[in-house]
């Protein structure tokens, strides 16, 4: 809840938003645990329980209205909330009008397992709901109840198309409680954004929005130019939009795959960046990945997946520059190790299919959790550059930084934050820690009847794609429908293959069929469909099951490769066996996945050897292995973001006498 109501000039004619607390070790680590053993989630249970039984009387009064009493029945509540705030009463009578809302524009009934997710994000935490339990519906209740007492309110979810489709189909509900909603994507011009953020719920995603924020703290003075604005209105004066902030503030926001945005894409900051003037010599990029294809792994440098990190070493700074007094080239030392480790990144760590696509002789970046293209994103510092002259692409300009922010710290700055997803609870502590913000877990309408099979890990990649498709080709003949999970799209690709040479017919959905999903997932739950698919976080599409397939044993889901974390393969098997459906999953995999790259080599050689041909890993030695791999892997990447997140802020210390950098 708000400590203090909001007031309709807060939320509409200043730019609200929170004050920063830098906490010291110590507190981040209690925060950490508390967020980590989710304390007190017994508790909130109790309260919700309270607020529910208050609930179902106002839902039956307002059952019993005629459509006048209706209409007048909520702008009064309008009017009270406006004036009062977010107050217990109004949170229920709010949740009734769009409980009975729902139900009379779009013929659906939430759940009481719905109202208990909207609930808990009504307090300010992350539900955390199975796939496919209803995480659209639930967010109307909190995105209604905020835009009635007219607090600007941002529903933030995974893509634009989500973000499209989401708005489209909670628009009828909205428009008969007297809202506008409004859509921001990535080809909305300034016109249209600014109609958007104007709106009393607005639908983007985490990029878009944070860089709307970014453009309006560009403009100085910016709590005097709102105050100004507000003072030409009440005057009737000619107002020039050019100088008017974008958002109204950071004031009510609801995050869609909260994991995926506030953990994995915090990795790396938000940037504001326009094209240079000038533009780099190409001559450079091409002598340096030259240099580097003549430097020697393990002698001359150092390759570490884990992090991932090139690290050159005396030898290797030695050839080098010999190398460049030998061509004459006019670097500095500086500058020549700089070349040569982008060179050695842009070839040894970065891959076609995995980490970008080449398409129409440019380079686009592929998102690592989502499997989808990102738009708009480049690597910094010459990495795109050095990319695009491997790849024989038109070498783009190198950007100037107008502006940056980490995603942690631009969270942070809402007044009011919350969130669902169908993973949070391995992340709970750095959720807690970062956000300050509670993982509650929502439990299912219906009993799961999910059967995970164990996993099975093979001495080989050879070995394991052959498992993998006679696997598919069992299931098949059953009739049941497939869903195979890989990590790129060459692995996607390269296990379509196999499959055509078995005479297997199948569907592949990657970074390259971006545009085609909802039709290639409308025909996933169809007897004997097989769709191979790159990482299925932030789809946002439901697999529907026909009746026959449900009959034989409904979807079954394959793994081939596993993912860095655990949350993210639980949003893969949670494809299946959805809302108390019948279907399995199971992981088949290798010891020369990238996963078990973080275990040693000897290990990993001694392992092999021990196996026999077409035979796999004992099943309490292949979970300790999983469990050992994407432990560290998670460890790093937290520390990755931890250490953002202070730079950020001794950044801020640093530069103190410019003001804020972004």
């Amino acid at each position: 809840m708000f400590s203090t109501p909001f007031t309709s000039s807060l939320s509409i004619d200043t730019y609200p938003e929170k004050g920063e607390q830098s906490n010291n070790r110590f507190d981040d680590y209690v925060a950490y645990l508390l967020g980590r053993y989710q304390i007190l989630q017994g508790t909130r249970k109790t309260r919700f329980n309270q607020f529910y039984q208050e609930f179902k009387p106002r839902l039956k009064f307002i059952r019993g209205m005629n459509e006048t009493e209706f209409k007048d029945y909520a702008t009064q509540l309008r009017y009270a909330m406006v004036r009062d705030g977010l107050e217990d009463k109004h949170i229920i009578d709010s949740f009734a009008l769009t409980y009975y809302t729902i139900v009379k524009k779009l013929k659906m009934r939430p759940y009481k397992v719905q109202l208990m997710a909207a609930w808990t994000m009504m307090q300010g935490s992350i539900a955390e709901m199975e796939t496919g339990e209803g995480k659209t519906l639930s967010a109307t209740f909190p995105a209604c109840t905020a835009a009635m007492a007219r607090i600007p309110v941002h529903i933030i979810t995974a893509n634009d198309y989500l973000a499209q489709r989401d708005a489209r189909l909670m628009e009828p509900v909205y428009k008969a409680l007297g809202l506008s909603v409004g859509v921001i994507s990535s080809e909305s011009t300034l016109e249209e954004r600014r109609h958007a953020y104007a709106c009393n719920i607005t639908y983007c995603t985490s990029k878009q929005v944070a860089l709307d924020y970014l453009r309006d703290r560009r403009q100085d003075g910016l709590q005097h130019k709102a105050l100004r604005h507000q003072l030409d209105s009440q005057l009737n004066q000619h107002i020039s939009t050019d100088h008017v902030p974008l958002l109204r503030g950071l004031c009510f926001a609801i995050i869609d795959e909260a994991d995926s945005v506030l953990i994995d894409d915090a990795r790396v900051p938000l940037i504001l960046a326009k094209d240079q003037m000038t533009h780099p010599e190409l001559t450079d990029y091409y002598q340096s990945l030259a240099i580097a294809n003549l430097l020697k792994e393990n002698n001359e440098f150092i390759l570490s997946l884990n992090e991932p990190r090139i690290t050159l070493t005396e030898l290797g700074l030695q050839r080098i520059r010999e190398i460049v007094n030998t061509l004459n080239l006019k670097w500095s030392e500086p500058q020549s190790q700089q070349n040569i480790t982008l060179a050695l990144r842009a070839m040894f760590i970065l891959q076609a299919g995995r980490d970008y696509l080449v398409k129409d002789n440019q380079i686009e970046l592929i998102d690592e959790n989502t499997g989808r293209r990102v738009q708009d994103r480049n690597w910094q510092k010459g990495l795109q550059q050095m990319v695009e002259c491997k790849e024989g692409c038109a070498l783009s300009s190198e950007k100037t930084i107008l502006a940056r922010i980490s995603f942690q710290r631009f969270f942070n700055r809402y007044l009011h934050l919350a969130g669902m997803t169908g993973t949070a609870r391995e992340v709970a502590g750095e959720l807690k820690q970062i956000y300050q913000l509670d993982v509650f877990v929502v439990p299912t309408r219906k009993p799961s009847r999910r059967k995970i099979l164990p996993q099975r890990i093979y001495s080989s990649m050879e070995i394991k794609w052959h498992v993998c498709v006679k696997r598919i080709e069992k299931i098949h003949k059953k009739g049941r429908p497939i869903l195979v999970g890989t990590r790129s799209v060459s692995e996607s690709e390269y296990l379509g293959l196999l499959l055509d040479k078995a005479g297997l017919a199948h569907q592949i959905l990657n970074a390259r069929q971006d545009e085609d999903e909802a039709r290639i997932i409308s025909k996933a739950g169809k007897t004997g469909q097989i769709t191979i698919s790159t990482n299925m976080a932030g789809r946002g599409t439901d697999i529907r099951l026909l009746k026959e397939a449900r009959q034989a044993g409904g979807l079954h889901v394959i793994a081939v490769e596993l993912n860095d974390a655990h949350r993210i393969d639980r949003q893969l098997y949670g494809r299946t066996a959805r809302q108390g459906n019948r279907g399995s999953c199971e992981a088949i995999l290798s010891l020369d996945d990238r996963i078990f790259k973080t275990i040693p080599v000897s290990l990993r050689t001694r392992l092999s050897a021990m196996l026999k041909p077409h035979r796999h890993l004992p099943i309490w030695l292949g979970r300790l292995l999983i469990f050992w791999a994407q432990t560290i892997k998670q460890a790093e990447q937290s520390r990755i973001r931890y250490r953002l997140l202070k730079w950020d802020y001794q950044q801020d210390k640093t530069l103190a006498f410019n003001g804020r950098r972004e």
